[in-house]
């Protein structure tokens, strides 16, 4: 193999790498731009414990009076009701 050939692959491999960097770059870029929007929207809340953000419409929540809190999964609920119910010897609804 020339060395001109083996420089053509060269490049050839470095821009084809540049293109799928960038791609990811970008997916990246537009998927934070898209869960800031929903966030901003209030369709996303944040979950009190670990601070993911997660539905407004998630099925683990649990309700304090008039507010309901949301949770990205049940250990995480399960976190809270237990510190909650350390600090308040009461356990909301869930």
């Amino acid at each position: 193999m020339s060395i001109t050939k083996l420089l053509i692959l060269v490049i050839c491999g470095f821009v084809v790498w540049k293109l799928f960097a960038g791609d990811k770059r970008y997916k990246e870029t537009k998927e934070k731009e898209s869960k800031e929007n929903l966030v901003a929207s209030g369709e996303m809340v944040k979950d009190p414990v670990c601070g993911a953000y997660v539905s407004k419409n998630s099925d683990i929540r649990v309700r304090q009076g008039d507010v309901v809190l949301n949770f990205c999964s049940y250990e995480c609920r399960e976190k809270y009701l237990k510190q909650l119910e350390e600090q308040t010897g009461a356990k909301p609804q869930a």
